[in-house]
């Protein structure tokens, strides 16, 4: 069975010359095996007809928020979809979605939309490199939202350059890896670890680091929209998604003892927590004052959480550690993964512009133990979690 066979899926068809490629997507998925609701805008009624999509598609072209038989179709159709496909998005679309206007049946059932969503631009090149439309796509991107980029051929008015409208066979194709990836997690229970670990000195003060968790964070949303069970171990107090399941530690001891009895029963962990390699070796009862001078604080080793879960790695069982580095970034991750057992080490350099801790852009190198080492430009740390998941998941599958 494939990916889309038997899916609800949204086909939003937005007014642009590409218009006529979403009759040929929307053949495809149906032969498929996708449930295709085909949504064409006024603009795009222009172009192509609703009686063509709804011969090819299992259910009427929808147009409107008020001439169909249901009374919410923007709410039926964005709850019950696995796979919500615009294809053109012209860029009014892709700024109607990222400001979240919604004035039109297409707009709400994007706002509605309770699985994955798929944009596939088509404009001009100038349109297509406008900041503004830049700036549109990396929200979204941000949001967690698939951009099938534009390719480079003729355009109308006899242009060419970037901005044309991928092919129907990527665009399915494109749709089928999304699904695949999502079914590939269902079922499967991951824990995730956020935010940086705080060892205390006294009752007010505290060691820590400049974690912000919003990376640990966006892995576990991610993982949360695609499907797994997710068990979040954390030390910030950030907004997460309805059925998440939280925890919240404070120390590394703390973290330790939730992560190891909760990896009992993960198919996969992300270690994405920045614990304290050290910690007070005596914590003062009482307020440390300034009168009494500068107090001697003698460390020691704080649990090592990631390698003990190396130790006790279960068959089959995914391990994903961290490494925020300051120099030679590949060859300390290089050297982590195999002296704790991971499968895969997110490289952070955390000195880079951008990048590491605080900022909502990361710029991470992908470090396995059979692969090149991959570097993800800055980007995002949803699109960053996007990534790291996408590798996840090919490890379950191995």
């Amino acid at each position: 069975m494939g990916a889309l066979d038997g899916r609800h899926v949204v086909l939003g068809v937005c007014g642009g010359i590409a218009a006529y490629k979403a009759v040929e997507i929307c053949r495809r998925l149906s032969d498929a095996g996708a449930i295709v609701s085909p949504v064409l805008t006024a603009d795009a009624q222009r172009f192509v007809t609703p009686l063509t999509f709804s011969a090819l598609a299992a259910e009427p072209a929808r147009t409107s928020l008020w001439d169909g038989p249901e009374p919410s179709p923007h709410t039926l159709l964005g709850q019950r979809s696995a796979l919500v496909i615009v294809a053109p998005a012209t860029a009014r679309l892709l700024a109607a979605y990222a400001t979240g206007l919604s004035d039109d049946l297409l707009t709400a059932t994007l706002l509605m939309a309770h699985g994955r969503v798929l944009v596939c631009p088509a404009m001009h090149t100038e349109m297509w490199e406008h900041p503004a439309t830049r700036a549109n796509v990396a929200t979204l991107e941000g949001r967690g939202v698939a951009v099938l980029a534009p390719g480079v051929g003729p355009l109308a008015a006899g242009d060419v350059g970037p901005g044309r409208l991928r092919e129907p066979e990527e665009v399915v194709a494109e749709s089928e890896r999304l699904l695949a990836s999502d079914a590939a997690l269902t079922g499967r229970t991951v824990l995730v670890t956020a935010g940086g670990t705080r060892e205390a000195l006294d009752p007010v003060r505290f060691l820590g680091n400049r974690s912000s968790g919003k990376q640990g964070h966006a892995v576990a949303e991610v993982l949360h929209s695609r499907g797994a069970t997710v068990h979040l171990v954390t030390t910030v107090d950030r907004p997460v998604a309805g059925g998440i399941t939280v925890h919240r530690v404070e120390s590394a001891a703390e973290m330790e003892a939730a992560v190891l009895t909760l990896a009992e029963l993960a198919d996969a962990v992300v270690m994405a927590a920045a614990v304290s390699d050290f910690r007070p070796k005596a914590v003062a009862g009482t307020k440390l004052k300034k009168e009494a001078g500068p107090p001697e604080v003698v460390l020691e080793p704080a649990p090592d959480i990631l390698a003990e879960l190396g130790r006790r790695k279960q068959p089959g069982q995914v391990l994903v550690g961290f490494a925020a580095e300051t120099e030679d970034l590949v060859a300390n991750a290089t050297a982590k993964l195999r002296r704790k057992r991971l499968d895969l080490v997110v490289a952070n350099d955390v000195g880079a512009a951008g990048a590491g801790f605080e900022h909502d852009t990361n710029a991470v190198t992908l470090v396995g133990p059979d692969r090149a080492p991959c570097p993800l430009a800055l980007t995002s740390k949803r699109a960053v979690a996007e990534a790291v998941v996408d590798e996840l998941v090919a490890l379950l599958q191995r």
